[in-house]
């Protein structure tokens, strides 16, 4: 593991020197946040019906998403694209690692460090200023905060499919933009999913990006007990390992066709 934990180590570190990006960033999603805040106001006050989430437990859902954003928008590093796209990945096959643990280990840094980096100061300020509600006990804290790292693997894991998929592609600018609309539309980001129709509820509810933001920050405000982190677990492990299987499955194929400079 030594390997890999260094690996981790660097790119962690690297990424976290980006600290006025990460500020541009940070107003950046509070300026959407509070525009989407407003939208979902305008259509709380426009209607009288009951919803399946009080207009606080909204406001606190969006500004989780906008906390936690890189976690479900960030897709493949341009650096592993070129990689790929140049050959230059024949280097990394020659190491003494295993290519796919040393790409989810990039992606888990990636996402880690980025959020790392802004999640904080947007919690703080949204919780002081702008409505986010903090969880009712300290075990829907705790569930969040598990329910959370999951996600991070799952979002890594499916970062790294998307990466096997590269190999099959030319250019990959395909894979990767649809691999990154998927998330944020079906994750909760755009609309919270509890809001969705009835006749999707069945849907979203079962398809692995609810895993990425909807089912934590559920459980962040209490609309699902803390009592079912243990459900959500295993929901996002189940989708994390068909990913992890699926994606080493399409890495191994794309190897064994990879020409670098005709060999």
């Amino acid at each position: 593991m030594r390997p890999y934990r260094a690996i981790a180590s660097a790119r962690f570190r690297l990424l976290l020197q980006y600290r006025a990006a990460a500020w541009a960033g940070i107003a950046t999603q509070l300026f959407w946040g509070l525009i989407r805040t407003m939208v979902f106001e305008a259509f709380y006050r426009s209607s009288r019906a009951p919803q399946p989430m009080s207009l606080s437990e909204t406001i606190t859902y969006i500004w989780l998403g906008q906390a936690l954003l890189a976690i479900v928008m960030l897709g493949v590093e341009s650096e592993v694209r070129d990689t790929v796209r140049s050959g230059a990945v024949a280097y990394d096959l020659c190491r003494p690692v295993d290519l796919y643990s040393v790409l989810l280990i990039r992606n888990l840094a990636y996402r880690g460090a980025t959020t790392a980096l802004r999640a904080g100061p947007q919690l703080v300020l949204a919780a002081c200023f702008l409505g986010l509600r903090l969880p009712p006990s300290p075990a829907a804290l705790l569930a969040f905060g598990l329910a959370t790292v999951m996600a991070l693997l799952l979002a890594s894991a499916w970062a790294n499919l998307l990466t096997a998929l590269l190999f099959f592609t030319v250019a990959g600018d395909g894979v990767v933009r649809l691999g990154t609309v998927l998330p944020w539309l079906l994750s909760g980001i755009v609309i919270p999913l509890p809001l969705l129709p009835d006749w999707w509820q069945a849907v979203a509810g079962w398809q692995p990006f609810a895993g990425l933001a909807d089912l934590p920050f559920r459980l962040w405000i209490g609309h699902l007990p803390p009592a079912a982190v243990g459900q959500v677990l295993v929901f996002q492990a189940a989708w994390l390992l068909g990913f992890v299987l699926l994606g080493r499955l399409l890495l191994a194929r794309g190897l064994r066709r990879l020409v670098v400079l005709g060999g």
